[in-house]
């Protein structure tokens, strides 16, 4: 009788323990299947988050953002400009623009004003009012009074001068310009005197 118990007793024990190894094994494989699971899920969310980071960033440069700030500024009494003058508008953008007079009614249409950056390098052009043209030195880029090219590397690429709207007020000359400012260092700038 003893024995008869023990038997039975051991039998429940190696069921137990094949039982157990089931269980372990395929604990296991859940274990694994979890891990791959995972590990691919996070691999493909790195990947979206990597290729829409990269996406913003291409849109960015491609279709920069519309509608900025402008403004009307005061660029110039009248009579302060002759036919054939001209000078350099710095916008609060920080861009610089060419203001040139090439009639004398007293209106905006005696005026032009243009980019004075060309658009082939980025070189600076100033305007020849004997040539009745705006001139870029770096390469020998001219334009005519419209600010299209007529010369040179710009005239190659059908490059223009982009232009900038004027008006005149009871004398004045006012220029619409984009009014945010160029970011510049705002850090303080510490003494280097002895205390």
């Amino acid at each position: 009788m003893c024995r008869g118990s023990l038997t039975a007793f051991g039998r429940e024990a190696v069921v137990s323990e094949e039982h157990s190894a089931k269980n372990s094994e395929s604990g296991e494989q859940d274990r694994r299947t979890f891990l791959s699971t995972t590990t691919s899920l996070m691999m493909a969310g790195g990947l979206a988050a990597g290729y829409g980071a990269f996406a913003t960033i291409a849109a960015t440069y491609m279709y920069p953002p519309h509608g900025s700030a402008t403004g009307w500024l005061f660029v110039n009494g009248l009579e302060r400009m002759k036919k054939g003058d001209s000078l350099v508008f710095r916008a609060p953008s920080g861009a610089s623009v060419v203001i040139a007079r090439n009639g004398e009614t007293g209106t905006a249409a005696d005026f032009i004003a243009l980019s004075s950056t060309c658009p082939h390098l980025g070189c600076q052009v100033h305007w020849e009012g004997q040539n009745n043209r705006f001139f870029c030195p770096c390469h020998n880029g001219s334009f005519d009074a419209a600010g299209v090219a007529t010369g040179g590397p710009p005239k190659d690429a059908h490059q223009a001068l982009p232009r900038y709207p004027l008006k005149v007020e009871n004398g004045l000359l006012y220029i619409e310009v984009p009014l945010e400012r160029v970011a510049t260092n705002t850090q303080c700038r510490h003494s280097t005197r002895a205390v």
